[in-house]
């Protein structure tokens, strides 16, 4: 029992000790500089003045990450009306971003971290093996570059109205 207690302790210890991207939240957004899919580089600034949904996402043209960048797409008019960017970033290389952003006519910037900065920076890290790639994630960055709130589990279907339901409420209390 003894032997139990100590080694939870230890575990205890190391997990207290890890930092997780929920952590961000009340803190500055990372920087960061990456290529948008017509080939302009972007960083945070690009984006300051107005409220910013940061959404990372795994992979180009797959199943859910279709559904969750169609359903920004289609609400995108929306997030305009409320001074919202909505800015997508996954590990796929540029020309990736480009054909995916052209096949489903996507009104937003898709940025590419293949170096993985970003990624890193947000801790939205996640693979199994030699692959890698960014785990389905959002963050609403308030407009002096705050993160306001962090979506750890997304489900891509309801995500664009989840998130503009969470930002409207934000917007209201933080105003």
């Amino acid at each position: 029992m003894k032997k139990l207690f100590v080694l939870l302790s230890v575990c205890g210890m190391i997990f207290a000790g890890t930092a997780t991207a929920s952590d961000f939240v009340g803190q500055l957004a990372p920087n960061f500089k990456l290529m948008a899919q017509d080939g302009s580089l972007k960083s945070l600034d690009d984006y300051k003045d107005k409220w910013l949904v940061l959404y990372f996402y795994p992979k180009d043209d797959t199943p859910g990450c279709t559904t969750e960048a169609k359903n920004f797409r289609d609400a995108y008019d929306k997030f305009q009306k409320i001074n919202t960017h909505i800015v997508g970033i996954s590990l796929d290389h540029n020309s990736s971003h480009q054909e995916f952003s052209k096949k489903y006519q996507l009104p937003f910037d898709i940025l590419s971290d293949t170096e993985k900065k970003a990624a890193k920076a947000y801790k939205v890290m996640g693979g199994f093996g030699p692959v890698e790639y960014t785990k389905r994630q959002t963050f609403i960055i308030d407009p002096d570059g705050n993160i306001v709130f962090h979506f750890e589990k997304v489900n891509a279907d309801e995500h664009s109205k989840n998130v503009m339901a969470k930002l409207t409420q934000l917007q209201k209390e933080l105003l």
